[in-house]
């Protein structure tokens, strides 16, 4: 357990729960979960029978479970929200994430991937207002030397001049900037090669892999990994023209071009609006094992997976929708943040299309936290499926029905809702099971991450 101290209601609760004669049981399934903070319970049942004969091979019910329930996790990928959960999308977003850095035979990506020019790129959102900042020398303008954890990182110096508005209208249309950008370095890859871009699709194939990260100012930025494959995908290598340098140099010049910008009309009292990339810019090769000077794959899969558990809520707006103002100062939302939430309400009625409001709580930003192109690598879906056929196969093993072919075997089965989360004994427990299951599950990728290293 935790060092913290439980309140008594807590306390009473995890000891009623704890000496229960289910417990072991309520144990193993929230083991299951992975520690889930608001696993999803079923009641039901599961019937397997004999397609031949009839006879029953398996069958189960929730009514000897636990409260005659059946605990499942969540699946939630916020942080915020549920750290186990979090967790497992986290590893799956690793994996995807390394695998077109590496490769991964299974899933039918040649480890030639390596020698493909891959970069990784970081685009952030302009300025909209100085803000207080840990500058590299000297101090910040407000003629402080901030703390790392200083809460005033990232908050407007002048609130009454600082641009909210264009702000979350970034935020809101950073999806549409990134499709942007993405065309205009098709033709600048293009240009470079001496080559149309219908010719460019014949040789050439960009793919790619990102995240979307909340910068403590609350603006939204991208890192992602860039590669140039040959027509057909990472199975098929490039052109010898397409080189890293070659790539990165039209990364920059897409991220200029007037073309790789969205305009956003006037209307009321907001003026009309381009938004560009802002001008950090950082583009770095990314190498098998490092050379002191560019990124490993390991620490690129790592850092965006970091980021794909994580939103808005990092700046200390709410991780969940809100459907008032008001509601985020009674739960506390730093000045900062409120005044760029507030300003998701006050846009809406001249933004109608844009659903500001819908989306406050992610400071107008709408889009997907981790997007790829089609033949990047593989699916997250591919990921969690492949987990699911295990675990299924482990199943049948337990069963004893691993000898049967599946199209012998008839599954009938009957599943309601029956409600979500712990009490709060219950989430205490938990909150224990994720982080031993954590502990075991850090140590074996260490001991993974150091063979690997060791390994030429």
């Amino acid at each position: 357990m935790s060092d913290t101290l439980l309140d008594p209601t807590t306390l009473g609760d995890l000891l009623r729960v704890a000496s229960a004669d289910d417990f072991d049981r309520w144990h193993e399934q929230i083991r299951r979960t992975g520690g889930c903070a608001d696993p999803i319970h079923l009641t039901g049942w599961t019937l397997s029978k004999d397609k031949t004969t009839g006879e029953t091979l398996h069958h189960y019910s929730t009514e000897s479970e636990p409260g005659g329930r059946l605990r499942i996790a969540c699946g939630n990928r916020r942080a915020s929200r549920c750290p186990s959960c979090a967790w497992t999308y986290a590893g799956d977003t690793y994996h995807l994430i390394r695998a077109g850095l590496a490769g991964d035979d299974r899933r039918d990506i040649p480890s030639t991937v390596r020698d493909h020019p891959r970069v990784f790129a970081t685009l952030t959102a302009p300025s909209f207002g100085p803000v207080h900042n840990r500058p590299d020398r000297g101090v910040c303008r407000c003629g402080t030397r901030h703390a790392s954890d200083d809460p005033a990182l990232g908050t407007s110096l002048d609130p009454e001049t600082y641009d909210y508005a264009g702000a979350v209208l970034f935020n809101n249309h950073a999806g549409d900037l990134w499709h942007r950008l993405v065309k205009r370095l098709h033709r600048e890859v293009a240009a470079r090669a001496g080559l149309t871009q219908r010719v460019l699709k014949e040789v050439c194939r960009l793919s790619y892999g990102k995240v979307a990260e909340f910068q403590k100012r609350g603006a939204v930025h991208f890192h992602a990994v860039i590669r140039l494959d040959g027509p057909d995908g990472p199975d098929t290598s490039p052109p010898a023209w397409a080189t890293t340098e070659l790539l990165a140099d039209s990364i920059r010049a897409a991220a200029v071009h007037r073309y790789a910008s969205v305009s956003v009309p006037a209307t009321g009292d907001q003026p009309a609006r381009t938004f560009q990339w802002g001008r950090q810019l950082d583009i770095r090769p990314v190498r098998a094992f490092g050379d002191g000077s560019a990124l490993t794959e390991q620490a690129v899969a790592s850092y965006v997976a970091k980021y794909a558990t994580k939103a808005a809520e990092t700046t200390g707006t709410l991780d969940r929708p809100v459907s008032n103002r008001e509601a985020a100062i009674l739960l506390g939302v730093p000045e900062h943040t409120w005044r760029l939430l507030d300003a998701c309400f006050d846009l809406e009625p001249l933004y109608p299309d844009r659903r500001l409001r819908a989306w406050a709580h992610m400071l107008g930003f709408r889009g997907h936290f981790s997007t790829k192109s089609r033949r990047y690598s593989t699916t997250l879906g591919e990921l969690r499926q492949a987990r699911a056929d295990f675990r299924a196969a482990q199943e049948r093993e337990a069963l004893g029905l691993d000898d049967r072919e599946p199209d012998t075997v008839l599954v009938l089965a009957d599943w309601q809702y029956a409600g979500h989360g712990h009490t709060p004994g219950e989430s205490a427990l938990a909150a224990t099971i994720a982080r031993d299951l954590q502990h075991n599950r850090e140590t074996a990728r260490e001991a993974l991450a150091e063979l690997e290293g060791a390994t030429p």
